[in-house]
């Protein structure tokens, strides 16, 4: 199977036109080289990558979205990448690395046993090193199948039709396809996929995602803790902790 065998229906859902599409192969050999900044790293991408491909090229002259550029970012092209990832791979580490070397932001596909997972990060300069770009963070949707899609997933895969999304520029281009990420993000939360193009809601939901994380991570910590702990008076107050917690996870899912 091919890295984009799996993903055909997402890549197709884009709707991107012929002369954006590049499928071309990219040597693992290349991203050890400008994406691995330790030998760890070097290691993960040699053992847990299978293939690489390069699907498409969103730029001026391909999709007619005009490029943007200030003093923080820069968005010349947005490329659509596709990764097979092979089983154990560290798959978290994989798509942040990938997703740094790269120049250019990316529509990151990767598959793996658990399903697709669809991830995008912005860029800007970096404040030491203006002509190198930095990642403000990877927002990614875990576990999708598009070959039968849940109903929000299949929501999701209609509202990203380029023809439906911001065509200001490539920044604001670029804006609307991670806002349908955040937004499968937030259906996994509460059963229901909303679209929108609304600054403020987007912004609220952003920041609620973020704290619901942190929070889940947290449960996830003291649950370890709790089954690990042969105190019952100190199990009893973990509890009552995780109970908290989940209450709280519950009162952000209002703002998804």
């Amino acid at each position: 199977m091919t890295a984009t065998s799996a993903m055909l229906p997402i890549v197709e859902a884009l709707g991107l036109p012929p002369e954006a599409r590049v499928d071309a192969r990219v040597p693992k050999k290349l991203l050890v080289e400008q994406g691995a900044p330790t030998a760890a790293d070097k290691r993960a991408i040699q053992d847990g990558i299978d293939e690489l491909q390069w699907l498409a090229a969103c730029k001026p002259a391909t999709i007619g979205v005009p490029a943007f550029e200030d003093d923080v970012r820069e968005y010349l092209e947005i490329a659509v990448v596709a990764c097979a990832l092979r089983a154990g791979a560290k798959a978290v580490r994989l798509i942040e690395l990938i997703h740094r070397a790269i120049p250019y932001p990316v529509i990151l596909l990767t598959s793996d046993q658990e399903g697709l997972t669809v991830s995008a990060a912005h860029k800007r300069r970096s404040q030491n090193e203006a002509e190198r770009m930095v990642i403000d963070g990877v927002v990614a949707a875990t576990g999708l199948h598009p070959d039968r899609p849940a109903p929000a997933e299949q929501r999701f895969l209609e509202s990203l039709a380029l023809a439906k999304q911001p065509r200001r520029d490539l920044s604001a281009l670029y804006e609307g396809w991670l806002a349908c990420i955040e937004a499968l993000k937030a259906s996994r939360l509460t059963g229901t996929y909303a679209a929108t193009d609304d600054v403020e809601v987007i912004e609220q939901r952003r920041r609620a995602l973020d704290a619901a994380a942190q929070i889940t991570r947290q449960i996830t910590g003291l649950r370890g803790k709790a089954k690990r702990e042969k105190q019952l008076s100190r199990r009893v107050d973990l509890n009552v902790q995780i109970q908290r917690l989940e209450a709280d996870l519950a009162s952000y899912k209002k703002n998804l």
